[in-house]
């Protein structure tokens, strides 16, 4: 596939990460600079947010399996994409997961990261590179937060697996 066609469909899963998947409810604050007296979160701390979770998304999931890293995600219920690939943490506080996208329209490699801070018992979170921070889990736990949508288990591959199936009868 040319560069020219692979842009449209990146462009198009990126936009739809970002309007659905990775964008925390408009009520929160958002800062543009890390929180004042924050640390990053430590890659141990990562993995027991992250490993054997979904991240449920307005319209979407991702899966992040501990065994060998795997990462599955679907967005888009009508025409959709599917993602598959490995995550993987960095200090500090960095949470990372490259996927390749396959769409209608074609396939295309994503690279996405967010950094986390933490200052008591709350842990911010952005969007690398130009997101802003935004409290991600607060304490007490705000019915805003972000966290809310980190889930125990595989919410993913069902419908991973199925928009797989629906766009391979489409090639």
């Amino acid at each position: 596939m040319s560069r020219f066609r692979k842009l449209p469909l990146l462009c198009t899963i990126i936009a739809a990460m970002g309007a659905s998947a990775f964008h925390a409810d408009a009520a929160q604050s958002k800062m543009a600079k890390p929180p004042a007296m924050s640390e990053p979160l430590t890659s141990k701390e990562l993995v027991k947010i992250y490993g054997n979770h979904s991240w449920i998304w307005k319209d979407g999931a991702g899966y992040f399996a501990v065994k060998q890293r795997e990462f599955k995600a679907w967005t888009g219920e009508g025409t959709g994409s599917y993602g598959a690939g490995h995550w993987f943490v960095t200090d500090p506080g960095k949470l990372c997961f490259k996927a390749m996208w396959y769409a209608k329209t074609g396939k295309a490699n994503a690279l996405t990261c967010f950094s986390h801070r933490k200052r008591g018992n709350t842990i911010f979170q952005k969007r690398e590179p130009d997101g802003d921070w935004y409290a991600f889990k607060t304490s007490p736990a705000s019915s805003g937060d972000e966290y809310r949508k980190v889930q125990s288990g595989d919410y993913a591959t069902a419908r991973f697996d199925r928009m797989r199936m629906k766009l391979s009868q489409t090639r």
